[in-house]
């Protein structure tokens, strides 16, 4: 028997919530029987992970954010994320609570792309929202699943029609600087037939006082179509960051996830693609950095369904400090998925005697015509590595500096934002450099 779940708001102020937003009476009623569900509902159980020790209360209020005039209000870290350009076109900035700053190409618009907060195409496209909003993450699958959809704010609703190409990357920054107002971002991508889109954002906080971040991303991917979807986590210690992304895809589809997890606070990412039609295709890319005392779970997986489904999936972490991570890779591949080919790598480097790094690849198979393989490693670094590049003029500390970014290289090179790339190369110096 569980004992009583308190949870961090009540029905009423959910309810008073919604209406203030002008929700439709679809999206009230999904909020409130989401809280409900939540009161019932088990935490999810985390492969070596007492994820009920972290903290998971301060989820905060919410708080109606004031919108920017320009982008130069932004925190200096937000700013570097722009690069040169000072007013990018197609770019989403979530501050706390909600959404303070939306400017889109015209163009896209004529093309029938819809780029915009989700709170606002709630609103004004709420058939299409309604259509796939927690259709890929259900609301019932645990607590958290549950709770972000009672309690999400903001995010960001992507669009784009059948045969329609976007050549420029979409952008959004999500940043938290008020620990006590809610943070629950939820990020919708459409994508029809033969469409393709490159979207790319950005979580950032300041170290400081304790909150909960608890995000959901949705990728739906249907025939022919092509989202390249990649995610660099910031969040500075005090935070909990709490992450499901799912995509699901429809015939021929492909999905390719390029995620960055270097957060300083305790994190929970799950990343998963459902191959449901046939040929569809995934990779994924993910590295993360932990310091300190941190605590890492991080799981990829790949669902096939579909027959002739190919993914594949490589995670590498470097953990320093007393950091712990537990690298989690699943490849399912169904009873008549005939023709998957399910790949993946997991390997943690560990640059200190105290840190800890559990790599698990896992593969669960129910039909004989198919292929996978899995690698999976947890060490230090390589002595010889270190005594061919010394050999070569290199001192100990700038060949240990690049043994370790060449681990990290095949995610940091896949960035498809040149400044972003170099924000991800940054951050990764600044966390092995602490």
């Amino acid at each position: 028997m569980s004992s009583q779940t308190v949870l961090p708001i009540d029905r009423n102020s959910v309810a008073d919530l919604s209406k203030s937003r002008n929700e439709p009476s679809w999206m009230t009623e999904l909020r409130l029987n989401a809280l409900e569900l939540a009161g019932s509902l088990e935490l999810p159980k985390l492969e070596k992970t007492r994820i009920d020790r972290w903290n998971l209360d301060s989820y905060g209020t919410y708080k109606t954010p004031a919108p920017l005039q320009k982008l130069e209000q932004l925190p200096e870290a937000a700013k570097r994320l722009l690069g040169e350009d000072a007013a990018p076109v197609n770019l989403i900035v979530q501050r706390d609570s909600g959404v303070v700053w939306k400017h889109v190409d015209e163009e896209l618009a004529k093309q029938g792309v819809i780029f915009t907060d989700l709170e606002t195409a709630v609103r004004e496209h709420g058939e299409l929202v309604q259509k796939h909003f927690m259709t890929a993450v259900k609301a019932d699958e645990n607590r958290l699943t549950a709770l972000h959809a009672a309690l999400w704010n903001g995010g960001v609703f992507l669009y784009v029609p059948r045969n329609v190409e976007v050549k420029m990357p979409l952008q959004a920054i999500f940043l938290s600087d008020d620990p006590s107002a809610t943070f629950a971002p939820h990020v919708l991508v459409v994508a029809e037939s033969n469409s393709s889109v490159v979207y790319v954002d950005n979580y950032l906080s300041d170290d400081g006082k304790e909150f909960v971040h608890n995000g959901i991303v949705e990728v739906i991917a249907k025939p022919g179509s092509r989202v390249q979807f990649a995610t660099v986590n910031n969040l500075g210690k005090g935070s909990t960051g709490l992450t499901y992304r799912r995509a699901v895809l429809d015939n021929d589809a492909r999905v390719e996830w390029i995620v960055g997890e270097l957060n300083s606070g305790n994190a929970m990412a799950d990343t998963s693609t459902q191959h449901r039609g046939n040929g569809s295709s995934s990779d994924a890319k993910v590295i993360s950095v932990g310091r300190a005392d941190q605590k890492l779970n991080l799981t990829t997986r790949a669902n096939h369904f579909g027959k002739n489904t190919p993914s594949d999936m490589i995670t590498r972490a470097v953990m320093k400090d007393e950091a712990t991570a537990i690298i989690n890779g699943i490849t399912k591949i169904e009873k008549g998925a005939t023709g998957a080919n399910g790949q993946q790598t997991e390997r943690v480097l560990m640059l200190s005697p105290k840190a800890r790094g559990d790599a698990n690849p896992i593969l669960l198979i129910d039909e004989d015509d198919v292929k996978a393989g899995h690698a999976a490693s947890v060490g230090q670094v390589n002595p010889e590595h270190m005594y061919y590049l010394m050999s070569r003029g290199i001192s100990k500390a700038d060949a240990h500096k690049l043994v370790v970014y060449g681990f990290l290289a095949p995610v940091i090179n896949e960035i498809p934002l040149e400044n972003v790339q170099k924000q991800l190369q940054t951050l990764v110096e600044g966390k092995l450099g602490q």
